[in-house]
Formats: structure tokens, C-alpha cells, sequence
């Protein structure tokens, strides 16, 4: 289950208010126990980062998605889990993105990147799915590549394995303190970008990568 899913409430409580400007803010992830500490799942895992530090009340289930909400700094932000497994995320955010009215220069997309070393953030305005079929979802269900994303590294898999199996596989003890670094690196880029906006986040955070990245 989603580390969101703890404490869960299923009432019928409506998170936020239409035509309020807020920031969404979605990790991606598989709703299954099997995948909780995968590399696939690193999304799940900072959302879950952000909610422990911003104390957030139990989650919500609606949109597909688990969802709790919270303010920083005078923004209500809305966390969000998608039920829906990785390869079909478009079909979560693209309801969470209607329901609330959300601007999508105010979401921000979290997930794993191959394509970054293990233990490095990368933040960006738009861009491709690059092949990473839950972000390549939210594109095709939102019909624009123009959003926010946090791209969390995970580096290539060894060449005896495919890259399917290296993502949803359990990490092994050598990457985990590197991810975890990651991972609270990536709830302090999240707040910045809430509170100073995605320019300074990305001066901030995305220090250290070569400008093709």
C-alpha cells in the first residue's frame, strides 16, 4: 500500500476550494506493498516526506488519487498519490487538475529518472516523457508537456538487467542513503518552489548537472 494510505480517511470531506490559486503537488508511484521502497516508488516517497513535515491530517481518497492538503506560507498545497499505478498517472492528475482548477505552471510532478545518477534531483519547466510511461501518461492526459516536474535520480540499471525489473525492485542498502539524502533535498526544493517559485528552486537545486540534463 502507498505510504499516504496510513491512517486513510474515506469520508467525503471536499479538499480545497475551486478558483483558489494552489499548488499541486503529485508523487508518482504503484499502490502495492511489494513496491513500497522501490526505486519506481520514489515519488510516493517524497510526498510522504513532505506530509510528515508539514503535518498534514490523514489523506483523502477521491480523483483517483490519495490527496491531503496543508498550507505553506500562506499557499494551500494539495499532495497527491495517484491509485492508479504508474502507467496510467495521466488519468489521476488529469482529474486532480480539473477538479481543483489547478494552473499547471502550479503543478509539480515527482518521479524516478534513469537518466540522473542515483541520489540527484533535477528540476525542469517542461520537457518529454524521456520514456518514463507515468509521466508520459500525465502528458498524453493533459495534452501538453508544459508542466513542472522533479525529476528524482536513480541511475541505469547493471547490464544484466532490464530496466523494468531495476525500478520496482526493493533498493539495495548501497543506493538507500543516497536516495534518502535525495529525498529530503527534494521536500526542501518543493517548498522553495512554492515559496519562492520553480526559477529559484532550479538555481537552488539543480546545481552540479551538466545543462543536458
Amino acid at each position: 500500500m502507498p505510504l499516504l494510505s496510513r491512517g486513510i480517511n474515506l469520508g467525503k470531506k471536499t479538499i480545497g476550494c475551486r478558483g483558489v490559486k494552489m499548488y499541486l503537488i503529485v508523487g508518482l508511484g504503484n499502490p502495492k506493498k511489494e513496491y513500497l521502497n522501490s526505486r519506481h516508488n520514489l515519488g510516493f516517497q517524497v510526498v510522504e516526506a513532505l506530509s510528515r513535515s508539514l503535518k498534514t491530517g490523514a489523506p483523502v481518497q477521491k480523483f483517483r488519487s490519495l490527496v491531503a492538503e496543508t498550507n505553506y506560507n500562506g499557499q494551500e498545497i494539495i499532495l497527491a498519490q495517484p491509485m492508479t499505478y504508474m502507467n496510467r498517472s495521466g488519468l489521476a492528475v488529469n482529474e486532480l487538475v480539473k477538479n481543483y482548477q489547478v494552473d499547471l505552471g502550479k503543478l509539480l510532478v515527482i518521479y524516478d529518472d534513469l537518466d540522473l545518477p542515483p541520489g540527484a534531483i533535477r528540476l525542469r519547466k517542461k520537457g518529454s516523457g524521456a520514456g518514463h510511461r507515468g509521466v508520459q501518461s500525465i502528458i498524453d492526459s493533459l495534452e501538453t508537456k508544459d508542466f513542472p516536474r522533479l525529476r528524482m535520480g536513480i541511475g541505469k540499471p547493471p547490464p544484466w538487467m532490464s530496466a523494468a525489473d531495476y525500478v520496482l525492485q526493493p533498493v539495495e542498502s548501497g543506493d538507500r542513503e543516497l536516495l534518502n539524502e535525495a529525498r529530503d533535498r527534494a521536500v526542501e526544493a518543493v517548498l522553495v518552489f512554492v515559496k519562492s517559485g520553480l526559477e529559484t528552486a532550479m538555481n537552488n537545486y539543480n546545481q552540479g548537472l551538466p545543462s543536458d540534463q
